[in-house]
């Protein structure tokens, strides 16, 4: 297949035109099947149909759904007019998603009834509104061919909002250029062509998104869940024989509590499952194992401003240590910055994925070097053969009685213990200490551990002053909205856990 220039051009067309690209399953299991042809002709229709109803090239469509195999079609087919889709996060409260559409300036938001009765259409004049269901896209469609148009070096494809943890959320603007380069780099390193993947994560977010454009131009199958649930997902892996997951870790705590679906499922079929969004230990991995006995284990790691593309195996065919997100790829230079550099920093990237920018916000510092390096805020440490550990976020750190604490680092002490599967380490308030670090644990199963073996286990391995004063077991880490730990979560339940004590 010839590379376009369109990214909503990526749609391998070699092969039998009814091969299914994307498998849709809705919250009662019930199937809804896109094929090559109709995934090209419905991302055709609606491109000739965006324009046909007053959009021109530049203008934004909000997507506001649950994840389903036309929503695909509607991020292709607005690419291929020049009018860039924008993925909002249906979990954001109201006030943020409609801050989200406003700011963005979208001239129509689709979305499925759900998600559209949380928001009120009148907040929103000149905007047009179109659900899923009960054909309310059918308007938008007008069936019949279309060439796409060819981009600007410097034209945005998408725009992804961030999370907005530290302040409302900001509008990452992507180039074609820079996520065809993604979707060229990615399947000249793997023949994804006969790999069923399960994406379960929400499209609003740079993995699955990614991941479902590169399905698309790969030729490979997609089976897609409205969201994440654990059973779903089981019986998902065992009905359709997928081969390819992503995941990360609080996804296979939770899987592992499914005891029934596992003894009926067969997962043998998965031979790979790449990891996101926090490191992965030894003890989860050997669950990881238990659970997928056929899969290779990658820990990833990308940002939505610097794309998914950092790390990859050692030139040397030096095995990845399990902790270590890889050795960084040969297209992508990496340094890290700060006092302890260059085997200790804030990890800066630079690759053609970097960001074009954030829309319409020249209150925040622009985090692009001026040799074009984008600074993740992430901190990690290189080791002697040259392999990347993530550290944790440069702003999650605290001081606690002077002391420079990374949650990270004791997570990774925490998570050496045998019994432990998963550790996610916040600060709390103290009066002597300024903050002082505790933890949540999420015990292997049918481990028995306290918290005292906990503290001891960790004063044993680390500096006194990491130690976790307190320790509380989970079943199972709360997700944010963008599959990581909730630590603001977390940390809030901490607080009311020690005020109850007080």
């Amino acid at each position: 297949m010839s590379a376009p220039q369109n990214l909503g051009a990526f749609v391998n067309r070699d092969g039998s035109p009814d091969k299914p690209v994307i498998i849709g399953l809705d919250g009662e299991n019930r199937e809804t099947v896109l094929t090559r042809s109709a995934l090209d002709e419905m991302a055709d229709a609606i491109a000739r149909g965006l324009l046909k109803g007053g959009l021109v090239r530049g203008d934004r469509v909000a997507i506001l759904s649950a994840n389903r195999p036309d929503y695909v079609a509607i991020i292709l087919g607005a690419m291929r007019a020049g009018i860039v889709p924008v993925p909002v996060n249906f979990k954001f409260p109201p006030a943020i998603i409609a801050h989200v559409i406003k700011d963005c300036g979208a001239r129509l938001v689709v979305g499925d009834a759900p998600r559209l009765a949380a928001i009120d259409a009148a907040d929103f004049p000149g905007v047009a509104f179109a659900a899923f269901e009960a054909d309310g896209l059918a308007g938008w469609l007008d069936p019949g061919p279309f060439t796409p148009i060819v981009p600007r070096p410097d034209e945005p494809a998408l725009s992804l909002y961030t999370s907005g943890s530290t302040g409302r959320p900001k509008g990452v603007l992507l180039s074609h250029e820079s996520h065809s380069w993604v979707v060229r780099t990615r399947m000249a390193e793997n023949d994804l062509s006969n790999e069923r993947v399960l994406i379960a994560a929400p499209l609003y977010h740079m993995n699955a998104l990614a991941l479902s454009l590169l399905v698309c131009a790969s030729g490979a199958t997609a089976v897609m869940l409205p969201q994440f649930q654990a059973v779903q997902y089981i019986e998902a892996i065992s009905r359709y024989r997928c081969t390819w997951l992503t995941a990360v870790p609080p996804m296979i705590a939770m899987m592992l509590r499914e005891r029934d679906a596992l003894a009926k499922a067969d997962l043998s079929s998965v031979r790979l499952v790449r990891m996101g969004s926090a490191p992965v230990n030894d003890a989860l991995a050997g669950q990881v194992r238990a659970l997928l006995p056929n899969a290779r284990i990658v820990n990833a790691y990308g940002t939505t401003e610097g794309g998914p593309i950092v790390f990859t195996d050692h030139p040397a065919g030096l095995p990845t240590p399990i902790a270590s997100v890889g050795y960084p790829h040969p297209e992508v230079a990496v340094r890290l910055v700060g006092p302890e550099a260059p085997d200790h920093g804030v990890l800066q990237q630079k690759s053609p994925a970097v960001m074009l920018g954030y829309h319409n916000r020249p209150d925040v510092r622009m985090p692009i070097s001026s040799d074009g390096y984008y600074d993740t805020g992430d901190v990690f440490r290189r080791d002697t053969d040259g392999f990347f550990y993530f550290v944790g976020r440069a702003d999650d750190m605290f001081v606690s009685g002077g002391e420079n604490i990374f949650p990270g680092e004791v997570e990774t002490v925490l998570e050496t213990h045998p019994d432990i599967l998963q550790a996610c380490v916040v600060p709390v308030d103290d009066e002597i200490k300024g903050q002082k670090p505790v933890a949540f644990v999420v015990r292997r199963p049918l481990a028995d551990l306290d918290e005292e073996a906990v503290k001891r286990h960790t004063l044993a391995n680390a500096p006194a002053y990491q130690h976790p004063r307190r320790v509380w077991f989970v079943e199972a880490m709360p997700l944010a909205s963008t599959n990581k730990i909730d630590r603001a979560a977390l940390r809030q339940r901490a607080e009311a856990e020690l005020k109850t004590v007080s």
